[in-house]
Parts: C-alpha cells; structure tokens; sequence
C-alpha cells in the first residue's frame, strides 16, 4: 500500500497565501510524479500542478503565475506554495502520486483531501 498524507490547507483571505504539503510512505519503489488536483464546491475534480521525478513542471493556466510546485525526492514530499489566491480557488485540494511500488506493481494514489477557503 502506498499511503499519501496531507497538511496545510484552511481559511486566507483574498490576496493571501498558503501552502499545503503531501508525504508519500509504504513500500515504494519509485515516485514518478507528483501532482496536486483541486474539487471546487459543485464542480468536477481539475489539475491544479504536477511535478515529475525529473523536476518538469505543469501548471493549470488558472494558476500559473501564483502557485509553485516542488518536491522533495528523498523524503517522497511534494509541496504547493500558493500566492495571490483568490475566491475562486477556494476547493478540495488532493495530493496523487503514481510510479512503482515492490513487485513492480504500479501505484496511483489519492490522499484523503484538505480544504482551502479563500474568503474575507
């Protein structure tokens, strides 16, 4: 089982910031990308970022600009720095990652969700 825990996430004002940051544990092989995707209120799950194991990046046009995508390799980490946010990206933020764990068995995991609000 591979296992992806979430924290960060809560209530900003518009304009503010917040980062959320995603660890992937269990028996893994190999991460090869990294993502966080975004549900808002009503609406169907989207891509929000996504960082492979190389470091290539892409983004949702409605969050280029504002939001950063990293990731940290040796501690299976993945980090979503977001600037300048807006109502709009007030959502269910989802951390996935996908690769390989033992018995080359490949992964796609979701983790459970944090909520970012973006409201005065």
């Amino acid at each position: 089982q591979v296992h992806l825990v979430e924290s960060g996430g809560g209530l900003v004002q518009p304009g503010g910031s917040l980062s959320v940051a995603c660890a992937a544990s269990g028996s893994i092989v190999r991460i090869d990308a990294m993502g966080w995707y975004r549900q808002p209120p009503g609406k169907e799950r989207e891509l929000v970022a996504i960082v492979t194991s190389g470091g290539s990046t892409n983004y949702a046009d409605s969050v280029k600009g504002r939001f950063t995508i990293s990731r940290d390799n040796a501690r299976n980490t993945v980090y979503l720095q977001m600037n300048s946010l807006k109502p709009e990206d007030t959502a269910v933020y989802y951390c996935n990652a996908r690769g390989m764990k033992y018995a080359f068995i490949p992964f796609d995991s979701w983790g459970q969700g944090t909520q970012v609000i973006v409201s005065s």
